[in-house]
């Protein structure tokens, strides 16, 4: 009976010094390790524009204005919803999903003014499996700057310049291919003065 009580003492108290230490001194010291040396993204590594948080930058928005770059299509709730994330579920034979890709591709060849058997990225008319992708590829941006410039009153060079500042690189150059990063690049067009407001203001 003593071994019995014995060890149970020893299990009770082996339970509540590891549910003290797993469950509350190690989280914590994990949340004080990213708030000091990761703190941008341990809190979700939010977007901030003019004081007001607009957004993440690890989480699509839906742009369809002419003077804003478009993100991936998004299957995620009914677009870009971030409580419930997740693709289409529709398989490679799937009628539904070959139609809307076609559908994708004759209104991105339009929007941004390409003939009808220029190459559409498959990034651009697709939707991620997340549908929450906040990243287009190069290509993509590519095929967007003209129209966006267009409608911005910039030079594409101005425009491709923004591209390549909101590119981000795979880790160590390694892992995957650089992707634009939309919400920011549509934050940072927002805030350049087109060039006939430029002209505008001079006497």
């Amino acid at each position: 009976m003593r071994t019995f009580l014995k060890e149970l003492w020893t299990s009770i108290v082996a339970t509540i010094v590891l549910c003290v230490l797993v469950s509350g001194l190690y989280p914590v010291f994990i949340w004080g390790i990213g708030q000091v040396l990761f703190s941008h993204q341990a809190n979700g590594s939010l977007v901030e524009s003019n004081g007001q948080i607009v957004g993440s930058e690890l989480l699509a928005q839906g742009f369809s204005g002419a003077k804003y770059f478009h993100p991936r299509p998004s299957a995620a709730g009914t677009g870009y919803d971030p409580l419930n994330s997740g693709g289409s579920n529709l398989g490679p034979t799937s009628q539904k999903l070959i139609d809307g890709i076609k559908a994708n591709v004759a209104q991105y060849r339009q929007e941004n003014g390409l003939t009808g058997d220029a190459v559409v990225p498959a990034d651009a008319v697709t939707a991620s499996a997340s549908g929450l992708d906040p990243h287009i590829s190069l290509q993509n941006a590519q095929l967007q700057v003209g129209r966006v410039a267009k409608e911005r009153g910039l030079s594409e060079d101005a425009v491709r310049g923004e591209v390549t500042k909101a590119t981000d690189n795979p880790l160590f150059g390694i892992g995957g291919e650089p992707g634009v990063n939309v919400l920011k690049l549509n934050l940072a067009l927002d805030s350049l003065a087109p060039k006939n407001a430029l002209a505008a203001k001079k006497p």
